[in-house]
């Protein structure tokens, strides 16, 4: 295993290649639950964890399943592989929904409070985007620091659980931030989402700087 390899997927997701501030994927959850620092933090943890076990759980389905059916398919078919880029959507949205139920349940059982205050956002990671852009990344690699084609095992946790933590990452920052916004006197048509799309879109040009990294 490449230590160095792994520490460049760590920083490019967190800080280069940011799923919120760089792809603009999550955004939903990243203003909706980015009110409140406790809400934040819990959102973040639960990102971070279904992100990880997604991304280890889809590189499994890819590897042993999808591929090996589209090189059985190819042999029926005069070596013509079939495009199989459907399934494969339907399968990382399958395992994703069915670790985010099991999310759902634990905090359900173990923290109510918890619970009540992500609200509707914690089922809504099934339908986030940045965790299915996340999976997706295993395929297509990171061309931006040289991993052409698909991502090994250890590579795809890594860069889930990467993309998971630069995720909780803006969501602190932007939960500070907002908190801080409520003290000040602002006027009245830029508060609520206004002013936390203008201080998002500061917080983008800002982490444009990280793009001059040389890794």
């Amino acid at each position: 295993m490449d230590l160095k390899i792994l520490f460049m997927i760590i920083i490019f997701s967190i800080f280069i290649q940011n799923f919120v501030l760089t792809r603009f994927l999550g955004l939903c959850p990243f203003f909706g639950v980015s009110q409140k620092l406790s809400s934040a933090i819990g959102m973040g943890f639960a990102v971070i964890f279904v992100m990880s076990c997604a991304n280890a759980l889809t590189w499994l389905v890819e590897t042993y399943l999808l591929d090996p059916t589209t090189s059985l398919l190819g042999t029926f078919t005069g070596g013509i592989a079939p495009d199989l880029t459907f399934l494969r959507t339907i399968a990382y949205i399958l395992v994703i929904a069915a670790f985010v139920q099991f999310v759902e349940m634990v905090l359900q059982k173990n923290a109510p409070a918890l619970y009540r205050a992500l609200g509707i956002y914690l089922p809504l990671i099934t339908t986030n985007c940045a965790v299915l852009g996340s999976a997706v990344l295993n395929v297509s690699g990171l061309s931006s620091i040289g991993l052409d084609g698909k991502l090994n095992f250890p590579q795809s946790v890594v860069q889930g659980f990467a993309s998971g933590t630069g995720f909780m990452l803006m969501l602190l920052l932007m939960s500070g931030l907002r908190e801080r916004l409520e003290l000040d006197t602002i006027p009245a048509s830029f508060k609520g989402l206004p002013i936390a799309f203008i201080t998002a879109g500061c917080m983008a040009i800002a982490f444009m700087g990280f793009a001059g990294f040389s890794l």
